[in-house]
């Protein structure tokens, strides 16, 4: 969805919900922008709601305004939930609650039909503080298939989309998850399953139903800014490479923040590590 939305041009900022090291590499390829995790455990409501802000401000910048191919112009924000929609303590369903995002549910449908459409109900009805908009039907059997899902939806949960089962948009993984885009060759293959997902998406209609979302207004929270000194003369040597890749983005840009200097190197092919290095991260 995030390709789709930015081959028609529009500004698209991408988050991933939980501590999550893989899915935002992907989510990155997709969209073509830095995506950052959102914990509410691990960072808190405060950080979380300025990070949301921030790209809000960023794809609505008048400074440097856009129109995508429709004609219109604004930017979205997609936020990727983590495992099931009411899964962990704080869950998805916590952070949509937590700053009014309305939620699109994504639901393998394999082997049901109506039952679906129940479940994606009692998925909407099981709490009342956030708004469930529609349904994604993934791995459908047949056109056919995916007509019986929507035709047993109710009216306040439209299908969104009905997506076929096919080998083509599926990612390359292993028995510990999805594989890295950076390892060798996978980039290509990634770019070339998200263009096809983009594909099938567009081809459901799915833009009609983003350009009838209402606007959602996030607020700026304030937070005090670390020293901007502390670190001021070090410099951090951050191991980067296929073997050494899972790193927060917003822990880097906070040594940054108080003054530090990064630089990377590769465990795998360097032998040294940078001379200039007063502190190593591994």
């Amino acid at each position: 969805l995030a390709r789709l939305l930015k081959r028609r041009g529009k500004r698209v900022r991408v988050f991933k919900f939980g501590p999550d090291y893989l899915d935002p590499q992907i989510l990155a390829l997709a969209s073509g922008e830095p995506v950052v995790q959102l914990d509410l455990w691990m960072a808190g409501e405060e950080w979380c709601r300025q990070q949301i802000y921030n790209a809000a401000i960023s794809i609505m910048d008048d400074d440097s305004p856009t129109k995508s191919r429709d004609g219109e112009n604004g930017g979205v924000i997609l936020v990727e939930g983590a495992m099931g929609l009411y899964d962990g303590t704080p869950s998805s369903a916590d952070l949509a609650a937590k700053f009014g995002i309305p939620v699109v549910l994504v639901m393998d449908v394999r082997a049901m039909a109506q039952t679906a459409a129940a479940i994606a109900v009692g998925l909407k009805n099981y709490r009342a503080d956030f708004d469930m908009i529609g349904m994604i039907a993934n791995k459908c059997g047949s056109n056919y298939h995916g007509k019986l899902v929507r035709e047993a939806l109710p009216a306040d949960l439209p299908m969104w989309a009905a997506l076929k089962r096919e080998e083509n948009v599926e990612l390359p993984e292993r028995h510990l998850g999805l594989v890295q885009p950076s390892e060798d060759g996978k980039e290509v293959l990634m770019n070339e399953r998200i263009d096809a997902g983009a594909d099938m998406l567009e081809a459901s209609g799915i833009l009609d139903q983003i350009r009838q979302l209402e606007p959602v207004a996030f607020q700026s929270q304030h937070i005090e800014p670390p020293p901007s000194k502390a670190l001021e003369g070090v410099t951090v040597a951050i191991a980067r490479d296929t073997a050494f890749s899972f790193a927060y983005a917003a822990n880097i840009i906070l040594l940054q923040d108080m003054g530090a200097s990064i630089v990377y190197f590769s465990p795998t092919h360097d032998t040294t590590i940078p001379p200039e290095a007063t502190a190593l991260w591994l």
